[in-house]
């Protein structure tokens, strides 16, 4: 048996050419025996020979693909009947573990996630952005979704986030509350509908992200908790803190990273995103939660510094293993140290969610009169970034935060119960294109451009009828994106991290800013945004150069949608007319709550 053992490594069913080799970690149990549909579930048939470290395994030749299976643990008088923490595959999260085993031909992908620079981003949730009618769960899954790539494609995004897909308690949930890490929900289409999607995915050249919850596990359907039947203070036993260290706002559920067979646990299932499912990169939930005891969120703040180390180390093997994939912070804190070097004592991620961007957009946008609306709030968004990179923040103005929990879609906030108002439109897509035109990694969430109306809920699947109805508002998004993606040569200066403020105004409530990429410095673009409710006719704009600009968008076209101001520009001559301290100026067509982007 130990020699069939040693061929194949690892933890959970690893299934080899002659069987199956089952392992897990349970330092507290006295004995353990595995059972499943090979042995008609006898509880005491095959026991597992102890390898040392709390460690147990064995071989079993009549096990195979697709069998289900549990562990038996004996503690003390304690009869655990458990499922496996490492279990690729489940019947659902309150029933049983299945042995997986990946289909032999999968190839690899050789996809490439595109520079960062011109990575925009759709936050999608699985179970509800696209539902088809005979859905058995009533919810989308892998398979629904990626019917929908093409669409997401000509919308020209390069990268998918999803929400978390590993197994949870029911059908419908966020996902934030992982029954068991390793997983992928059953009735999103389990591991192969995971694979399929990401297959199809790279195929339309569009990268995959996994959201990983790593600062809590639970609270519910999971065997994780007391698992070999240990605990201290009646908490979580060995895969949590059994102290004041467990508490999180999930329950006393975190896990306990100064046990390195827990860290070994959380940093072979980021590795199985990467590797098995060839994610693209990694978006982790609120990192304040693995860094700081309570959060972050008090003046008297604890380190957890276990936690930090922990960050450190696996993005730093992440990052050395797999170098073009990304790794993203939702930490909240507008702390630059998350995306610092790790040899400066940085986290190592590339990037982080900039809520200060959001915060401030909204706040302006959601201003009803405009002798209120704070234009400086917008340039502080513009400029602020971290550690001096544009591209260390990640911006929107929806996510399914801030579009849930008590707020609703933007154009709903803008204009309640007419998501589908004049200023609703105008408002919303000004605030559109001060995202995709401002430094840093732009991201909406699924259905924001056809301006969705209703909070995210996931009991109501994204209406794709409002698609039909606002299809010009989707041609903007569509015009800025591929404005943004880098794919349009003429305006590379959006992919640039050099910007400069041309003009501003808060009596008219005019900025115009340049964007400019260090390597094509002959290739700047002008981006001119108004968020006033007037229309300006020959507004002039002063510049440090003389050319001519072409105007590359133009939200005054009715072709975005017939409540949009007329605003008909083609080109412009920047002359020699000193203004603001520039030699030259141009005049200008402003449409109200929008915006023109031009290049030279």
């Amino acid at each position: 048996m130990s020699e069939n053992i040693e061929k194949y490594s690892g933890m959970g069913a690893i299934v080899g050419n002659e069987g199956v080799t089952f392992r897990l970690w349970a330092p507290n149990a006295e004995k353990v025996f595995v059972m499943g549909s090979f042995n008609d579930w006898k509880d005491d048939e095959f026991q597992l020979e102890h390898e040392g470290e709390g460690y147990w395994a064995r071989f079993l030749e009549n096990a195979g693909n697709g069998d289900e299976y549990k562990y038996v643990l004996v503690n003390g008088d304690q009869k655990l009947s458990r499922n496996d923490p490492y279990a690729r595959k489940m019947t659902h999260s309150g029933g049983n573990s299945m042995v997986y085993q990946p289909e032999e031909n999968q190839e690899d992908h050789q996809f490439q996630l595109p520079p960062f620079n011109e990575l925009v981003i759709y936050e999608m949730h699985i179970g509800t952005f696209y539902k088809k009618e005979d859905s058995q769960n009533g919810v989308g899954d892998f398979y629904s979704a990626a019917e929908k790539l093409d669409y997401l494609q000509a919308l020209g995004i390069n990268v998918i986030e999803l929400m978390p897909v590993m197994e949870f308690p029911g059908a419908k949930s966020w996902g934030y509350n992982p029954s068991y890490p390793f997983a992928i929900e059953s009735d999103y289409g389990g591991p192969e509908g995971l694979a399929h999607f990401v297959k199809e995915a790279h195929l339309k050249g569009i990268a995959v992200l996994m959201d990983v919850v790593y600062n809590h596990f639970g609270p519910g359907d999971t065997d994780l908790w007391q698992f070999d039947g240990w605990q201290e203070n009646d908490k979580g036993g060995i895969y949590f803190y059994n102290d004041y260290k467990s508490t999180t706002p999930w329950g006393d559920n975190r896990p306990d990273f100064g046990r390195k067979e827990v860290r070994n646990y959380i940093r072979d299932n980021a590795f199985m995103w990467l590797e098995a499912f060839q994610c693209d990169g990694l978006r982790f939930d609120a990192t304040a939660y693995i860094r700081f005891v309570e959060g972050g969120d008090l003046k008297e703040r604890s380190e957890l510094e276990e936690g930090y180390r922990f960050l450190q180390q696996l993005n730093a093997e992440i990052r050395e293993k797999y170098p073009q994939k990304i790794l993203i912070a939702e930490d909240l804190k507008a702390d630059s140290i998350v995306t610092a070097d790790i040899a400066h004592n940085g986290l190592g991620f590339h990037s982080q969610w900039g809520l200060g961007f959001n915060h401030s957009i909204k706040r302006v946008l959601l201003e009803i009169e405009d002798e209120h609306r704070n234009l400086q709030e917008v340039v502080e968004s513009l400029f602020f970034s971290f550690n001096n990179s544009a591209f260390q923040r990640v911006i929107f103005t929806e996510s399914h935060d801030e579009v849930a929990n008590g707020s609703s879609r933007l154009p709903e906030e803008i204009q309640p119960g007419e998501a589908d108002g004049e200023y609703a439109k105008k408002k919303s897509t000004l605030g559109a294109i001060t995202l995709f035109t401002s430094p840093g990694i732009p991201m909406i969430f699924q259905g924001q451009e056809f301006l969705t109306d209703s909070h995210f809920n996931v009991e109501n699947p994204l209406d794709w009828n409002r698609y039909s109805e606002l299809n010009g508002i989707a041609r903007m998004y569509r015009d800025l994106i591929q404005l943004r993606n880098g794919r349009n040569e003429d305006c590379v200066g959006l992919t640039g991290s050099m910007t400069d403020t041309f003009h501003f105004s808060q009596e008219s409530l005019v900025l115009a800013f340049q964007r400019v990429h260090f390597e094509h410095q002959d290739k700047p673009v002008l981006v001119i945004l108004n968020f006033s409710n007037q229309l300006y006719q020959g507004y002039r704009i002063g510049l440090p150069h003389e050319g001519i600009w072409k105007v590359r968008f133009n939200s005054g076209w009715k072709g975005y949608d017939e409540d949009f101001s007329e605003v008909e520009l083609l080109e412009v001559h920047a002359e020699p007319f000193e203004m603001e301290g520039f030699p030259f100026s141009m005049l200008v067509d402003l449409p109200q709550y929008g915006g023109i982007v031009l290049s030279r």
